[in-house]
């Protein structure tokens, strides 16, 4: 993965307005920059979701930024734990089901939702390191306020790419700090109104910048990230074996 993300932080899309990608290369350097974040080799995190403080889910991922090597690990809607080992290049790998090696149809689907986990999972993390991607349109929708924070407000479209194309977000960047203080969505099979989230406890993991909390206060959700590293290895074991990594 690491020359896919490398380059799609090089590339700005014809659409994307000149203001709107100025803010957007703002937002890299207050992360650390490119170079960091092409450094960044492994990323270990936890996605959890609680609402109105109970967990309803949590999925645990490894990854390999520059190789692909990936594993998650969770429980699925009927609570049963899945275990996914795959490369995010060829999609290939294994997957586990209630602690059984799976084989055909089953395998399949199971490496499929373990791929669009990785997409969703990420983007809710990695989003600002995301905004300068080919076929990512962005284009400045005004100044904004959250809470007493001054923000400019841009507005994200696709053409063509991810999982959901047709999903819509504007994302809020602090005139001061240059990092995203919230987002508003509204996914492709809705209608609206938008969805806010609040992004909050930006800190430093290795070389980058990282936010651990989401949280929309209408509704009583929140998303977090109770692990969260940049660690400088993860063993190999973690990507081949089904066992505990250690």
């Amino acid at each position: 993965m690491f020359s896919a993300w490398a380059l799609a932080l090089l590339l700005t899309p014809a659409a994307s307005d000149p203001r709107a990608t100025a803010i957007a290369d703002q937002v890299m350097v207050a992360l650390g920059g490119t170079e960091a974040w092409n450094a960044t080799h492994y990323l270990r995190f936890d996605f959890a979701v609680d609402v109105k403080g109970r967990n309803v889910m949590t999925r645990s991922h490894w990854w390999n930024k520059w190789t692909g090597a990936y594993r998650v690990e969770g429980k699925d809607k009927d609570g049963q734990a899945y275990l996914v080992l795959m490369n995010l290049n060829t999609r290939q790998g294994e997957a586990w089901l209630s602690g059984k090696p799976t084989a055909g149809e089953q395998q399949q689907k199971l490496l499929e939702r373990g791929y669009s986990i990785w997409v969703n999972d990420t983007y809710w993390l990695l989003m600002p390191y995301k905004l300068r991607d080919p076929g990512v349109s962005l284009a400045y929708a005004g100044a904004a306020r959250m809470g007493a924070a001054r923000c400019d407000k841009i507005s994200l479209t696709f053409e063509g790419v991810g999982l959901t194309p047709k999903d819509h977000y504007w994302i809020y960047v602090d005139r001061d700090t240059h990092l995203v203080d919230g987002w508003d969505y509204i996914l492709q099979d809705e209608k609206g109104p938008a969805t806010h989230f609040d992004w909050t406890g930006w800190k430093a993991c290795g070389r980058v910048q990282l936010a651990p909390e989401r949280m929309n206060a209408r509704d009583g959700e929140r998303i977090h990230f109770p692990v969260l590293e940049a660690p400088d290895q993860i063993p190999e074991t973690a990507f081949k074996s089904s066992g505990p990594v250690r």
